[in-house]
């Protein structure tokens, strides 16, 4: 199934790509909730997230976590939250969204990040992945 995260993966829709491995992309939200909201999204395209091959849903979810330690240790924030929703876009996804309280990961409230600001945030994420492998 293509879906928008598939031509996101593929290249064929710009990104700002934070990782990379053989399994999962993550990359930064474009309407995020916060300076540094990153969605890592399955290679797999499946609609819903208990619908991957357990290998990869567990694969998805230590993915995410090595992203959301390199998220804590680049952006200034209390918690990184885990939102997994997936009515936006059919294929299974997990927010990271860094946070300060809980009103930061209702999905209602939303930041506007410049195009610079996502490159160096993009940028200092990937390093700081690189630096935990």
């Amino acid at each position: 199934m293509e879906t928008l995260f598939t031509k996101i993966i593929k290249g064929d829709i710009p990104s700002y790509k934070v990782a990379e491995d053989a399994f999962c992309f993550a990359f930064l939200d474009i309407n995020p909730n916060t300076k540094g909201h990153v969605l890592c999204v399955p290679k797999l395209a499946v609609d819903k997230l208990f619908d991957l091959p357990e290998e990869h849903y567990h694969h998805l979810m230590s993915f995410s976590r090595k992203i959301a330690l390199a998220m804590r240790s680049v952006l200034p924030c209390n918690r990184i939250a885990l939102s997994v929703i997936g009515l936006e876009v059919p294929h299974a996804h997990v927010h990271l969204i860094p946070i300060e309280t809980m009103g930061d990961a209702n999905f209602q409230n939303k930041t506007t990040v410049s195009t610079e600001e996502m490159k160096t945030l993009a940028a200092q994420l990937a390093q700081a992945v690189d630096q935990l492998a």
